[in-house]
């Protein structure tokens, strides 16, 4: 707008201001004492379920501000944490007591199955074949699912697969009632009737080694059935 500045001068003060971050971030990932200059370092405001009032001092937090935080991380009371920190971006970082923590499914079985995550095969209608391949199935299987509720492809907006291997689809037309997936249900039915077909042959045969081979089997069943309950039954 004014035809006495010098547009290179523009120019280059626009490329220096770009750049800028751009090294900040790069040095940033090179050197961690030029990370924590930068950017800083959480500070930690409850320590062993004690808080460190000279730490909350520094950082000018008040005792309210600090409840404050706790209730919008849905804390109520003070003795139910363990460790708080405060971390770099301003957001407060709680850790609950042993006692305090939910109860998950790895506090009540061991070795449990990862969950993967699902796997979207179908957008707008069209079905992508490279997340289709990579578990295992192919537009066949899909047509046959489709199939079962009464579905075509091109009323499919989204579809996925989840680890195990149900497919869960939103249509274009959302007045279609769908009936509820049944895959898990099945696989868990499945189980329950390997169990009882070998706790008949373990009582139809005749032979002791037949039967302990069956019997051994309904027990690997009942086993199996037991651990992957809570999965299949959701």
């Amino acid at each position: 707008m004014d035809l006495d500045l010098n547009l290179s001068h523009g120019i280059t003060s626009i490329v220096i201001w770009a750049f800028v971050p751009v090294f900040i971030s790069f040095l940033s990932i090179q050197s961690r004492k030029f990370s924590h200059m930068v950017e800083g370092t959480p500070t930690v405001f409850i320590k062993n379920g004690k808080v460190m009032e000279d730490n909350m001092k520094k950082e000018k937090y008040t005792a309210d501000e600090l409840l404050e935080q706790l209730r919008r991380k849905q804390v109520f009371s003070l003795a139910d944490v363990e460790y708080a920190a405060l971390e770099t971006t301003g957001d407060l970082s709680v850790l609950l007591k042993k006692e305090k923590q939910p109860l998950t499914y790895g506090d009540m079985f061991t070795n449990a199955p990862s969950i993967k995550e699902p796997q979207t095969i179908v957008i707008d209608g069209k079905v992508l074949d490279e997340p289709l391949s990579t578990i295992g199935l192919n537009r066949g299987w899909l047509k046959e699912e489709l199939d079962k509720i009464g579905v075509t492809i091109e009323n499919v907006f989204i579809g996925q697969v989840d680890s195990y291997g149900q497919l869960t689809v939103d249509l274009y037309d959302d007045k279609i009632e769908l009936p509820a997936p049944a895959t898990k249900k099945l696989l868990l039915a499945s189980i329950k009737k390997c169990e009882a077909d070998f706790e008949l042959f373990a009582l139809q045969t005749e032979s002791k080694k037949a039967k302990e081979m069956y019997e051994r089997n309904a027990k690997s069943m009942r086993e199996i059935q037991s651990k992957v309950s809570p999965h299949l039954q959701n």
